[in-house]
């Protein structure tokens, strides 16, 4: 892989911006230049490709550049744009598609990004109940802003503990959002009860997919919901991952568990800027977007033509062809191929996943919750991804990312992604 041509425009970046890169994730050795992609593929500036499994952390559910959403983005832009003042079509017919189909979304409003939406989910929660705190979970992870952006990726010795993500958070925001462990319903009641009548919502990664892989347990979902009604705070899905990837209702159909509020982004619109925040119309009319409404929502590009017209797009392509069957088949191809892989040669790993995503994690069982992601072998997890990489396989070269697969991969992909990792597995153990 040649990687000169990389470096030296890596060099130039940091010139104009601090470390190169416009999102801190994004700052990974080795450090690429992409200039191209198409379907399941990328390309970099030394015209090195790879079959991309990183998929921009899950947005690319049908490919790069898939040719209907593009040719519907520019059939929209070629007739609008952005207005600022009332409503278009297209965000009508959207907002009909997503309460048809996410059993949560009575009403929906579109915003741009992931982190917005769980913004404005946490303010209306607090709208509503008229109460300060909040719960996250562990390693979960719902944007940038101070109410949520601490304890992600916590080192082992800070888990459950006061960890904040970032410098310059406010006290207040950081004491008023309280941890949990995932999956442990004892965890959450004793919590509630311990901080009882101040808890507002609940907020959650239904499959905690900032950490790889962690399917909840059989009622759990249900018990956090049964929770919240006894204690009078809200149940927030983050389905900002896993919506439209692992199902058009996003997980909440495939648990049959209905939240009271839902963030939505990523796969909704292939790749372009969109994201949402759904609920029950008794709390999204609380929204200053109604006459009447006391909770702020603004955004200049919120609803803007490209992103809606690609979500249009998207939900379409998921309507009408079998997006989800094919996407999920190829998943579990990718796993029981790499789980024979590990069996073959007596490597001590689990191959975790849902649908179209999956990890592997380097231990010995099946995780239940972040503590149990310190057996992992994190410095082989990384150099695993890295010597993929040299064979043309793009994971994010990071510990504990999960890898997507688009309805453009097909069995060629799979097969030779296979072949790779058995090869680079043999190299390695």
């Amino acid at each position: 892989m040649e990687k000169t041509r990389n470096a030296e425009l890596y060099q130039e970046a940091n010139v104009y911006s601090p470390g190169g890169v416009h999102t801190s994730i994004r700052n990974v050795d080795p450090h690429l230049i992409f200039t191209k992609a198409e379907g399941a593929y990328m390309e970099d500036v030394e015209g090195n490709r790879f079959i991309d499994y990183q998929a921009a952390f899950g947005p690319f559910v049908l490919g790069h550049n898939y040719p209907f959403v593009n040719e519907q983005v520019k059939e929209a832009i070629s007739r609008t744009d952005l207005f600022g003042v009332g409503t278009t079509d297209m965000e009508i017919e959207l907002a009909k598609k997503v309460c048809e189909h996410v059993p949560a979304s009575e009403q929906v409003l579109f915003c741009n990004s992931g982190s917005e939406a769980t913004y404005h989910a946490i303010r209306l929660a607090r709208a509503v109940t008229e109460k300060k705190k909040l719960i996250k979970f562990q390693g979960c992870y719902h944007g940038w802003h101070d109410y949520v952006a601490r304890n992600m990726l916590s080192d082992w010795d800070k888990i459950g503990e006061r960890d904040p993500g970032s410098a310059g958070m406010m006290d207040e925001a950081i004491d008023n959002t309280l941890i949990c462990t995932f999956n442990d319903l004892a965890d959450v009641e004793e919590t509630l009860q311990k901080n009882k009548g101040e808890v507002a919502a609940i907020i959650l990664e239904p499959i905690p997919h900032n950490i790889g892989c962690i399917l909840p347990e059989d009622g759990f979902l249900q018990g956090l919901k049964t929770l919240c009604s006894e204690y009078g705070a809200l149940l927030i899905f983050d389905e900002v991952v896993t919506g439209f990837r692992h199902s058009i209702g996003g997980f909440q159909e495939i648990a049959g568990v209905t939240p009271d509020l839902t963030t939505l982004g990523k796969a909704m619109a292939n790749g372009y800027p969109m994201a949402a925040i759904a609920g029950k119309k008794e709390y999204m009319s609380r929204f200053n977007t109604q006459p009447g409404g006391d909770v702020w929502f603004a955004g200049t590009y919120n609803g803007h033509a490209v992103g809606t017209a690609a979500s249009l797009a998207t939900i379409e392509m998921m309507e009408k062809e079998p997006v989800h069957e094919h996407i999920f088949r190829l998943g579990e191809k990718m796993r029981s191929g790499i789980t024979e892989i590990h069996d073959m040669l007596n490597i001590d790993a689990f191959v975790a996943g849902f649908g179209s995503v999956w990890t592997t994690y380097f231990m010995d069982f099946q995780p239940k919750k972040y503590s149990d992601l310190e057996y992992n072998n994190g410095d082989l997890y990384v150099r695993y991804r890295k010597k993929l990489l040299e064979k043309g396989i793009f994971k994010m070269p990071m510990n504990m990312k999960r890898n997507h697969i688009s309805y453009s991969h097909t069995d060629k992909e799979i097969d030779l992604t296979l072949e790779a990792i058995e090869d680079v597995l043999r190299e390695l153990i």
